[in-house]
């Protein structure tokens, strides 16, 4: 096996894993159990399960943030597409086995005491801001709604993710649309 194969068979099992059960409740066994990788070779990839952490976080982000743009750019209405991110998280909330937001779970796991963490937590949380506050001068709108909305979705998250209820979707879409008829 070379390395990008079990690199990937590493990652794909350290985020069903990860995500389904919360990382520190895996240890660096489970996931050789789950990838087929070697514990010897788990290690080579990865010196340090924050690494694996750390790998995880970066590599869901990437398709996160992607499949979010892909279904937002459907609309080709600017100011729709604002509001296509929340009918997009309403859809996420609404997927099997939907266990909130991978990076509040892992901020609220291992923030305090994982500096890798952190920093993933913090490059995703900011990166998906900035993808907010794009969409909002595409539309031609005020900067500050940005805050407003992107508290919204993250408001929509923790809540779904702690109810399991898809509705926080809705409702935070509801609030959105209230704020751009309001402004």
């Amino acid at each position: 096996m070379d390395s990008a194969t079990a690199r990937d068979q590493a990652l794909d099992a350290a985020e069903t894993l990860f995500y389904g059960r919360g990382i520190q409740s895996v240890g660096m066994d489970d996931i050789r159990g789950a990838s087929g990788v070697s514990l010897k070779r788990l290690y080579q990839l990865f010196p340090a399960k924050e690494q694996l952490v750390e790998a995880y976080l970066e590599r869901r982000d990437v398709r996160w943030r992607g499949e979010l743009a892909a279904y937002v750019e459907r609309e080709p209405d600017a100011e729709r597409r604002i509001l296509a991110v929340f009918d997009w998280l309403q859809e996420w909330f609404g997927e099997e086995g939907f266990r909130g937001c991978a990076w509040i779970n892992s901020y609220g796991e291992l923030g305090a005491r994982s500096e890798r963490v952190t920093g993933q937590v913090r490059a995703h949380k900011a990166a998906f801001r900035e993808y907010l506050a794009g969409l909002v001068a595409d539309a031609g709108l005020p900067d500050a709604l940005t805050g407003q909305l992107y508290l919204l979705a993250e408001g929509a998250m923790v809540t779904a993710g702690i109810t399991g209820d898809a509705r926080a979707g809705a409702e935070a879409r509801e609030a959105a649309r209230s704020l751009l008829a309001a402004r």
